[in-house]
Parts: C-alpha cells; sequence; structure tokens
C-alpha cells in the first residue's frame, strides 16, 4: 500500500454508526483526524494527504460504534501505511 502524497481511505458503515478515524505516525503520534461524527449507512472515502510529512510508516485506526439502540456494537481496526516520496 504505499503511497505518495495521498492515498484514499474508505469503508463501508451498514447502520447508523458514530465514526472517529484517526491518522499516527509510527511513534504514536497523532498526525491527523479524518473523521468524526455520526455517519449514515453508505460507502465513504476520505482523503489522506502526507505531502507534509517525512517518508516512513504511518498507520489509520478508526473506531466505530453503531448507534442502533437494539444492539451496539463497537469495532477498532488499525492499518499500516507507508509514505514513499
Amino acid at each position: 500500500n504505499p503511497f505518495n502524497p495521498k492515498t484514499k481511505i474508505r469503508y463501508k458503515l451498514n447502520t447508523l454508526s458514530r465514526v472517529l478515524l484517526k491518522v499516527f505516525d509510527i511513534t504514536g503520534k497523532e498526525i491527523e483526524t479524518l473523521a468524526n461524527g455520526e455517519y449514515d449507512t453508505g460507502v465513504f472515502e476520505v482523503e489522506f494527504d502526507g505531502s507534509n510529512l517525512a517518508s516512513g510508516v504511518y498507520f489509520y485506526k478508526i473506531d466505530v460504534t453503531t448507534l442502533n439502540k437494539v444492539v451496539i456494537k463497537r469495532i477498532t481496526e488499525s492499518k499500516k501505511m507507508v509514505l514513499i516520496k
């Protein structure tokens, strides 16, 4: 998944959910928040622009909490990204 300098992150929601999507550097320092709010059902795509960052390994972490009143689920996933300039 190497990218230079921009990449797109896609995610799909099956129900109304609260989404928090952040990017971190290799040391765990938060770089940017790409999504923070309530989103309805659908496929979403956010762009991460690393043009002002050094080459290296970065991570994104997405936290999704469903807002369905019957069943509330929380899903957290992290993925590695490699910025090559």
